[in-house]
């Protein structure tokens, strides 16, 4: 799932080699934890939220196949 966030947020952003992804695993739940470039924020974060909201969208999809609930964090 790391690997997912980090392939979706390279693709978005303009400077795809600072984007960092980090995961810090529970028993029930993981937190992926995202970090970009300053000037890349707005772009996953998108207007109105809606790039984030997808995105969380498609790992809460992920996470549910292997029985594990996932939350992503965007830090800046």
């Amino acid at each position: 799932m790391k690997d997912l966030i980090k392939y979706i947020a390279q693709a978005l952003v303009d400077n795809p080699d600072i984007v960092e992804v980090s995961e810090v695993l529970g028993e029930q739940t993981s937190v992926i934890e995202l970090r970009v470039a300053k000037e890349d924020l707005g772009k996953v974060i998108g207007k109105g939220g809606k790039t984030a909201k997808a995105m969380r969208t498609i790992l809460s999809a992920a996470s549910a196949k292997v029985r594990k609930r996932a939350v992503l964090e965007i830090i800046e």
